[in-house]
């Protein structure tokens, strides 16, 4: 097993998830199997209990685990399937070493964090890339170097790196090259956050410069001078006109012949699947303008797998999604601001919990009902569009989720099988479910099939007691697992079609989810 460690200094949010993805993306070019870790040094168990605006979107993986962005990154630049023990945190270490004491694994010696919790890490790093069956495991360290939290994390790749052969780990370190007021390039962030690396025993092998503009021969020069590395191993991150082009642009700087180089690794059978997603992207000539109404709109990052999923749809149908978010609540406080939606070529509602920005939303759903606007729900968006349609067609004028309100009609309730838990933690219903289609449908000419499997992450469902009343009136529940409803569509309407599932997180560049493909062609129309 070979492995890459990517690291982070300077600062937070320089893009070490999209640096991981994109070494593992131009490494699977070469024809090498990837698989991939993102260390979250955070004391949570996991992601699913944290509110999107401080952390950005909750991805979910097929197994029902609620994880870190990144994963998704993983999983869109690899076109892999990760699971629950690819995130590693705080959280689920401590309480793994703690339950190991209770139980007396460790009778008669006193537990420290050197050596069973920087065990316990490296354990798990092992175990899953062993599991995973691949040539190369991408371990990602999150946090900063200098954050106490990553000290643990830190500490184990450095024993990793003592326990394995020379030519088996490396070391990527990703940093910043800021500009001064007078436009040159600064290395002194970078030469810090290598020595405070270093203090820790860590020397990388390469070095990832974000920076705005390309690194300069000169900047590179003076990097590899005070940092210790081969000119060959600082690689000019500088922003890109797409996160799908950094892979091209690392190739580009040769860091996949480096780390071959450094590993000891002998090209496979190339892959070009990336090469012409990139000449699709390159041949773009046309854009459309959708709206995401949503509730966390001032981060995108909160809906990052939505924004990724148009765009994968809009590169299959060679145009460019424009995406306006709009903030839910503008509509509560200004009803007749609905009216801004009459210039997008369709609407989006996504998922979310609580009250607020709920009845923006299903005034949003009203409009684009009303006339004829392309319309996509997913998850909440779907129970909304249910609401929105018993109030206003099938007369329902109370209907409501117990979610949200007290209400005699009860379209949206509770799970059945949610009503005696208390613990919020990984207890909704999550990850891969199956669903029947109906023959004919919307849903079944999206995906060529009469049944499809799609990730979840929800407490509430459309209450079966209101099926039949429902579809009396035109909507159409067109996805099934037993008696839960999953798919609304309304035939009528030039594109309604509403998932309890999220579609978004199987979707792929070259691979685009049915759904965002189909809303995508009507918002084109």
């Amino acid at each position: 097993m070979k492995y890459i460690i990517v690291t982070g200094g300077v600062m937070s949010g320089l893009g070490k998830g999209i640096t991981a993805a994109s070494i593992g993306r131009i490494l699977k070019n070469k024809g090498f199997n990837i698989t991939a870790i993102k260390i979250d040094p955070y004391i949570n168990i996991d992601a699913g209990t944290m509110n999107p605006y401080q952390h950005g979107e909750v991805f979910v993986l097929k197994d029902g685990a609620e994880v870190d962005l990144d994963l998704g990154n993983y999983e869109r630049f690899l076109d892999i399937e990760l699971t629950c023990d690819h995130n590693i945190t705080t959280g689920k270490v401590y309480l793994s070493v703690i339950e190991k004491e209770r139980r007396g694994d460790y009778l008669g010696k006193t537990v420290q964090i050197i050596p069973h919790i920087t065990n316990e890490i490296k354990e798990r790093i092992r175990r899953v890339a062993k599991k995973s069956g691949a040539d190369i495991c991408i371990i990602e360290v999150g946090g900063t170097v200098g954050d106490i939290e990553s000290m643990p994390f830190l500490e184990s790749m450095r024993q990793m790196h003592s326990e394995e052969k020379e030519e088996d780990i490396a070391f990527v370190h990703v940093t910043l090259v800021p500009l001064d007021t007078q436009g040159e390039q600064k290395t002194k962030p970078t030469q810090h956050s290598v020595k405070e690396l270093r203090s820790l025993g860590l020397q990388p092998d390469a070095i990832v410069v974000r920076c705005k503009e390309p690194l300069l021969a000169d900047t590179k020069s003076k990097v590899a001078l005070f940092c210790d590395v081969p000119v060959s191993a600082v690689i000019s991150a500088h922003d890109a006109q797409d996160i799908y082009n950094v892979p091209t642009l690392m190739e580009q700087e040769g860091l996949s012949d480096y780390l071959m180089q450094k590993l000891k690794l002998t090209p496979k059978e190339a892959s070009h699947e990336w090469d012409e997603l990139m000449g699709k992207m390159a041949s773009i000539n046309r854009e459309i303008c959708v709206a995401v109404v949503g509730k966390y709109a001032h981060l995108e990052d909160s809906y990052i797998s939505i924004n990724e999923a148009l765009k994968h749809a809009g590169i299959e149908c060679g145009c460019r999604v424009k995406i306006d978010w709009l903030d839910a609540e503008t509509f509560e406080k200004n009803p007749d601001a609905v009216n801004m939606l009459k210039k997008y070529s369709g609407i989006l509602v996504p998922g979310g919990f609580g009250v607020r920005g709920t009845e923006g939303k299903i005034l949003a759903i009203k409009y684009v009902r009303e006339h004829n606007i392309p319309y996509l729900g997913l998850c909440l968006g779907m129970q909304l569009a249910v609401i929105e349609f018993s109030r206003n067609v099938v007369g329902l004028k109370d209907a409501n989720s117990s979610e949200l309100a007290n209400t005699d009609h009860p379209v949206i309730d509770l799970l059945p099988e949610q009503e005696n838990i208390r613990s919020m933690g990984g207890t909704m219903r999550l990850g891969n479910c199956e669903a029947v289609l109906t023959e004919g449908s919307l849903a079944s000419k999206l995906y060529g099939d009469n049944h499809l499997i799609e990730r979840h992450r929800h407490r509430y469902e459309v209450n079966p007691k209101y099926i039949l009343q429902i579809e009396a009136k035109g909507m159409r529940f067109t996805g099934r697992n037993d008696h839960r409803m999953e798919i609304a569509e309304i035939p009528d309407h030039k594109f309604f079609f509403s998932s309890q599932f999220h579609p978004e997180f199987r979707s792929r560049p070259g691979k685009p989810s049915p759904p965002f493909l189909a809303f995508v062609k009507a918002a084109l129309d």
